[in-house]
C-alpha cells in the first residue's frame, strides 16, 4: 500500500479546509443574524476566538519553522488567512448596506408575510407604500431605520446604481437601498430618522 505525504513546505489542504468548513458553519449564522446581534458576538466572541487562535497557529508555524511541528508551515499560514479572510469580507459585504445578509435572509424565508403587511397599508399621496422593517441602534441612541418599500413603477432600480440620497416616494434622504426583487426594496435612512420624522 502507497501512502501520499506530502514533505516539508508542501501545502496540505486539510488543515485550512477544516478552518474554513468550521468558519463558515459558525460565522454565516452569526452574520444573518440581526446587526445588533452580530456587532456585539463579532466583538466579544469571534474577534477574540479568531485572536486565540491566531496566536496559536503562529506558535505552531514558529515550531514548523524550527523543525519541531508537526504541520507544515505553508498550511498553517493558508489557514491564518482563511481565518481573517471570511469575516473580513463579509465586514466589506456588508460596509454598503450594512442589513443585507440578515434581510436577504429573511426575505428569502418569508417574504409574502412582509408582502402582505405592505399591501395592508393605505397608499398616501405620492409616496410608496411601505412598513418599518428592520433596525438597529443602542438604548435609543443612534438608530438606523430600516423600512421594506414597495415601489410598483420599479425607479428605485436606478437608485440602486445611483448613489444617489433623494428618491421621489421617500421622504428622506436614504443611506443605501437594496433590491430583494422587482418592485422589493429595503431602504436604510441615515442615523435618528424614520418616515415622519427627516432632518
Amino acid at each position: 500500500m502507497v501512502e501520499k505525504t506530502t514533505g516539508a513546505g508542501q501545502l496540505s489542504w486539510r488543515l485550512p479546509s477544516y478552518a474554513a468548513i468550521i468558519e463558515i458553519i459558525i460565522v454565516i449564522p452569526i452574520a444573518i443574524s440581526h446587526p445588533d446581534t452580530m456587532f456585539f458576538v463579532g466583538i466579544f466572541l469571534i474577534i477574540p476566538a479568531l485572536l486565540v487562535a491566531s496566536i496559536v497557529l503562529v506558535v505552531l508555524f514558529v515550531r514548523s519553522v524550527l523543525g519541531f511541528g508537526r504541520v507544515h508551515s505553508l498550511s498553517i499560514l493558508a489557514t491564518v488567512a482563511i481565518l481573517w479572510v471570511i469575516p473580513i469580507s463579509l465586514i466589506f459585504y456588508e460596509r454598503e448596506h450594512p442589513f443585507a445578509l440578515h434581510e436577504t435572509a429573511r426575505w428569502l424565508a418569508a417574504s409574502n408575510v412582509y408582502k402582505g403587511k405592505v399591501f395592508a397599508q393605505p397608499t398616501s399621496n405620492g409616496e410608496f407604500r411601505h412598513i418599518e422593517w428592520d433596525g438597529s441602534g443602542f438604548a435609543g441612541v443612534a438608530n438606523e431605520t430600516v423600512y421594506l418599500v414597495f415601489d410598483p413603477s420599479d425607479t428605485l432600480s436606478a437608485a440602486v446604481k445611483s448613489h444617489r440620497d433623494k428618491f421621489n416616494g421617500i421622504p428622506c434622504e436614504v443611506r443605501s437601498i437594496q433590491r430583494l426583487e422587482s418592485h422589493w426594496y429595503s431602504v436604510v435612512f441615515y442615523i435618528d430618522q424614520d418616515w415622519g420624522h427627516c432632518n
